[in-house]
């Protein structure tokens, strides 16, 4: 078998999946190839379960890479609200929570099927449990894709294999080996959104936290988010610490502030003149858990009733639950993560179409590509704004 296909895909993800239904609506004649018996299986998981599609809020902002403008086209020309047409259309109930992230009310499932039901009424084919062999470009520039399956023949390659993160539905270093094999330059990649490990000192004090969240901001150089940071059995995770992952670098120090927006100094000069005699900790103990206080200040203070502390002291007692600077032993890596920083460098690619600019025909989307959005909807969305342009020419 050597069908002649004008569109191969690689890759039955979402951006794969939206490329696929784009071109086949064109009158395309397209197969998408994917190593799993199922398609989507990221997407199945995403939000958990629940596939935070989007973000009321998307901004070329709020995503990372080495060229900050190649986002925008794409975000711009396919946008949330375009995708939540889509959602609209095939009645499928979400809601919105927390900074403008938008979920399916019942399953991840029902965004997966609104694609599967899109490729198959615009024809698109599928080769699933596919392993991919060789790719060859051929002396007429189509190019030839052998496969555990048969080969193709093809005049357009689109690479949408994804990251690394995420072993389990399917990551594979694929889509960066394709862009090497075409000379086509690969920032190195490394896991986002992801919790952070400790150092074994801090472990030994911190691992009788577990399980508490709190309300903090967290930051590192210029780099500032806030929302719950969640203490676990290994390290650091929550919302705001998985935001700020993405834009660590090994050997950093991150700073906690464990009670943003308080000016605790005055509080306890305001509690000090009224409460003399209450303890420091139970002070603190009406604002956060009093596990971490206790693993914040030492007894002797914590224990201490105001009337008999310094004011100095008190501007200790806040630099260490609102300057708290701790430097992460790493982090949990791509088993944990979800999402990949890094990829197929974009300078070598066009922003309007995804096709590389010196290999006519081959194209790449989705979280293969050097862009990595913030936590909440925004790497989906790239997603469907990657693989709808790639959609429209390919």
């Amino acid at each position: 078998m050597n069908p002649i296909m004008d569109v191969v895909i690689i890759g039955g993800g979402a951006s794969g999946l939206m490329c696929a239904k784009e071109a086949g609506k064109r009158g395309r004649q397209v197969v998408v190839l994917d190593h799993g018996k199922t398609p989507g299986r990221k997407i199945l998981i995403s939000g958990g379960g629940r596939c935070n599609f989007t973000n009321l809020n998307i901004e070329a902002a709020r995503y990372i890479s080495h060229n900050a403008h190649f986002c925008k086209s794409a975000l711009s020309r396919y946008t949330q609200w375009d995708f939540i047409e889509l959602v609209n259309k095939h009645g499928i109930a979400y809601g919105q929570r927390s900074h403008g992230q938008l979920f399916c009310i019942e399953s991840a499932r029902q965004i997966l099927d609104m694609l599967r039901s899109e490729c198959k009424m615009a024809g698109v084919a599928f080769s699933l449990d596919t392993k991919i062999g060789t790719i060859d470009r051929r002396p007429d520039h189509s190019f030839a894709v052998h496969t555990s399956r048969g080969n193709y023949t093809c005049q357009s390659l689109v690479i949408a294999t994804g990251g690394l993160c995420m072993t389990g539905a399917g990551a594979s270093p694929l889509g960066y080996e394709i862009a090497r094999q075409f000379n086509i330059p690969v920032r190195p990649p490394r896991a986002g959104l992801v919790p952070f490990t400790l150092q074994p000192a801090d472990k030994k004090i911190l691992t009788g936290l577990s399980g508490i969240a709190v309300d903090a901001i967290v930051s590192c150089r210029k780099h500032r988010f806030r929302d719950n940071i969640l203490f676990t059995h290994r390290g650091l995770s929550g919302p705001a610490i998985l935001q700020l992952s993405s834009y660590w670098q090994p050997g950093e120090t991150i700073a906690i502030d464990l009670l943003p927006e308080i000016d605790l100094v005055a509080v306890l000069k305001e509690q000090q003149r009224l409460h003399p005699q209450r303890q420091v900790k139970t002070l603190l103990a009406a604002r956060l858990p009093k596990r971490l206080v206790a693993a914040r200040i030492t007894p002797a203070i914590a224990e201490r009733p105001l009337q008999h502390l310094s004011h100095l002291q008190f501007k200790e007692i806040a630099a260490q639950l609102q300057q708290w600077t701790l430097k992460p032993g790493g982090t949990e890596g791509y088993r944990t993560a979800e999402v990949t920083v890094g990829g197929v460098d974009c300078d070598a690619i066009s922003s309007k179409t995804m096709q590389a600019r010196r290999v006519p025909g081959l194209y790449f989307t989705g979280e293969v590509m050097d862009v990595t959005g913030w936590l909440g909807g925004y790497n989906l969305q790239w997603a469907w704004s990657s693989g709808w342009c790639a959609g429209q020419v390919v």
